[in-house]
């Protein structure tokens, strides 16, 4: 699997959102019943950014940011993490950095996410053309980048500038309705990032959606591992995972946790996942890696912040009964 040896770099080019997250405080209380918010890193990108940098990779960041005090905020979290804003890029009118208000609960959970003239997709072509891709390892994105123009048309042209340096693409299917214009553009645009990755991820419902009905989900994961990606991740939530690669498939569990939030579980998964793959870990151990990093996040307050280092990982699968059987 030639992936893995641009992953074995450790040093990854993330393309994506960055974004504010607010939370009522404390956890368990609604939004409607708020008097205060935790304040944090979002945007699945990001998370993901901030995640690998705990594990001991090396991540940078090309998105664009709103001019103003929330896309301030979110570059000195970029900073406070460890990622490279070298390619940020700030931008001025009427878009707006994202923003997130979630509850950190499971029952009733309410997400409300602000993503109306984003100014992540303002990144362009020419933003992605001056980025040296030699200079990393790997190039991961999630699909919310393709869900807009000019995003989608720059994220495209970064598969082609990362394909002609030599790196593997790693993509997180990521389908968030919300961001596309309809569900057709969505299936067309997503299918098509996914024929040109090496490493894909994403659930039943994401690849199921590619595939144009929920139930041929799996056949269109394998479809894909078949025609072209080195490494295809079908997660199945309480369900565990499917992992395709070549003619094998690898069977795994999930270690149950008690969960406070649904969110952050995919950012999570991925960035242990492939700081795993890049430790030389087997394919195997780095899913249930990234298994466990989804738990860890789940079970704690806010997205980046519950991303655990190498030690809470280690600790927790040391101390943790799992993973469940297949």
């Amino acid at each position: 699997m030639m992936a893995l040896d641009g992953i074995a770099k450790r040093n990854f080019l993330v393309i994506g959102r960055v974004g504010m997250d607010l939370c009522p405080e404390p956890a368990g209380t609604r939004t409607r019943d708020a008097t205060s918010m935790m304040v944090a890193m979002g945007g699945s990108s990001a998370n993901t950014a901030a995640g690998l940098v705990k594990l001991g990779c090396n991540a940078a960041l090309v998105t664009s940011v709103s001019d103003d005090a929330v896309g301030w905020y979110c570059e000195a979290q970029l900073d406070h993490y460890g990622i490279d804003r070298t390619h940020v890029k700030r931008i001025r009118g009427e878009e707006r950095t994202s923003l997130a208000v979630y509850e950190t609960r499971v029952e009733e959970h309410q997400s409300v996410i602000y993503r109306n003239n984003a100014a992540d997709f303002q990144m362009t072509v020419e933003d992605v053309e001056t980025v040296d891709y030699t200079a990393y390892g790997a190039l991961i994105t999630a699909g919310t980048v393709f869900a807009a123009e000019p995003s989608r048309s720059a994220s495209f042209r970064a598969f082609e500038l990362a394909r002609e340096a030599g790196l593997p693409i790693i993509f997180d299917v990521d389908y968030r309705p919300y961001s596309w214009p309809s569900p057709q553009v969505a299936e067309e645009v997503l299918s098509r990032a996914g024929a040109m990755s090496d490493v894909i991820v994403g659930n039943d419902e994401e690849f199921g959606f590619m595939a144009g009905e929920v139930a041929k989900g799996q056949e269109k994961a394998r479809e894909l591992a078949a025609s072209g990606a080195d490494i295809v991740v079908y997660k199945m939530g309480p369900g565990g995972a499917l992992t395709f690669a070549g003619t094998e498939t690898i069977r795994t569990g999930i270690y149950p946790a008690k969960a406070v939030k649904p969110t952050g579980a995919g950012d999570s998964f991925m960035a242990g996942f492939l700081a795993a793959l890049a430790g030389r870990h087997s394919l195997k151990d780095a899913v249930l890696r990234g298994s466990a990093c989804a738990s860890i996040v789940v079970a704690r307050p806010g997205c980046a912040p519950a991303m655990p280092d190498t030690a809470e990982l280690e600790a927790f699968l040391s101390s943790h009964p799992g993973p469940t059987a297949i």
